[in-house]
């Protein structure tokens, strides 16, 4: 038992709290609207998607591609870290992230860092978490907000913009302080194999549409049916590949939040507060309940719609459920080989303290333009 817990701790504590909010509202005909099938569909889609350009190859190559141009780790890094905060506008940063994450662990295991490999995977994360925040299609809750109150979408742009700059200043800084070997990595050089054509026309097309579905262009349930279909007559072996613990741990926090929503006294401590800190108890809402959650909950106790686009975003960062994607790079992390060198970061700790130093400096910049 000691061995289940320390292997997947957030699988666990989400079970724990999913179960314990049980006893405060039992179980009725509304738990099933509180899972996001749809998020789900998409997770486990790309999931399966991302295992099968693995399989291939993919990833390998390209690996081999960006080594041949970039020499040191901090500079691998850096590109990397840029990629999630540029394609989390469009991509959404937990699509962002399943896709890159796994191409990212295959690269800096070249470079044989665990430390650079940890604070790499937690800066793409965050840098994935606040690029999507300039964009109504960026997260869930920005295109949720967007759509309930109507904001102009010139003015959702210039209202996170000062964030988005400041954010891609801070995670390009952290980089350079928290990468800090440069020393080139050194791989054999091995022959280049031809990927198998067919199998990757196949998984792009594939992958194109799973962006369709994010882009809500066809329903997701249509493309998962293609897909699995598809993959069980193409590589039924990707199927073993799906972190399936990732989306039960998502289920467990759907049904956790679900419950805290329809619990009488924390919604009237949320009214009381929200009018007059509508920022701050977004942000601070969103560290326990995370804040696509959070968005739709305090949504129903203020009209600043600017407000709660601004504390939800903000409150991605913190904890590692205030953004429900930051889960996805922690999984991934979680599965990669115990490193040997003591002196190597817990991933936990060492995410924490970089999202709250994170959430500090941009609550600051809020309050900074507040007084404008």
């Amino acid at each position: 038992m000691l061995k289940f817990v320390k292997k997947d701790p957030v699988l666990v504590t989400s079970g724990i709290l999913a179960i314990v909010s049980c006893f405060f509202v039992r179980p009725d005909q509304e738990y099933a609207g509180y899972i996001d099938w749809r998020v789900l569909g998409i997770l486990f889609s790309m999931m399966l998607v991302v295992a099968e350009l693995v399989r291939i190859g993919l990833f390998k190559k390209l690996t081999d591609m960006l080594l041949e141009k970039v020499h040191t780790s901090r500079a691998v890094s850096l590109i990397l870290v840029w990629l999630c905060f540029f394609m989390g506008m469009i991509l959404t940063n937990d699509v962002t992230l399943v896709t890159m994450v796994p191409f990212a662990i295959g690269v800096m295991n070249s470079f044989d860092d665990r430390k650079s490999t940890t604070y790499t995977l937690i800066l793409m994360t965050v840098a994935a978490n606040l690029g999507s925040m300039q964009t109504p299609i960026g997260n869930p809750q920005n295109l949720y907000l967007y759509t309930k109150y109507a904001v102009p979408l010139g003015d959702f742009l210039k209202l996170m913009l000062p964030y988005s700059l400041l954010s891609l200043a801070l995670v390009t800084a952290a980089v350079f302080i928290l990468c800090k070997k440069t020393v080139s990595g050194k791989r054999e050089k091995e022959q280049n194999k031809s990927l198998d054509r067919p199998r990757l026309i196949i998984s792009l097309l594939l992958f194109a549409l799973c962006l369709l579905v994010v882009a809500r262009v066809i329903e997701y349930w249509i493309v998962l049916l293609v897909l699995i279909a598809v993959m069980i007559f193409m590589d039924r072996k990707a199927f073993h590949y799906v972190d399936f613990t990732l989306l039960i741990t998502f289920v467990f926090f759907f049904v956790f939040v679900g419950n805290m929503g329809r619990i009488d006294a924390v919604r009237e401590v949320i009214s009381n507060v929200v009018e007059t800190e509508p920022v701050l108890t977004a942000a601070l809402s969103s560290q326990v309940i995370s804040n696509v959650p959070a968005a739709l909950l305090l949504s129903a106790f203020t009209r600043n719609g600017q407000a709660l686009i601004i504390g939800t975003n903000l409150g991605g960062l913190g904890t590692l459920i205030a953004s429900m994607a930051s889960l996805i790079t922690y999984k991934f992390h979680s599965a990669m080989p115990k490193p040997e060198d003591k002196k190597t970061p817990g991933y936990i700790p060492a995410f924490t303290v970089i999202n709250i130093i994170f959430l500090l400096i941009l609550f600051g910049l809020y309050l900074l333009l507040s007084k404008l």
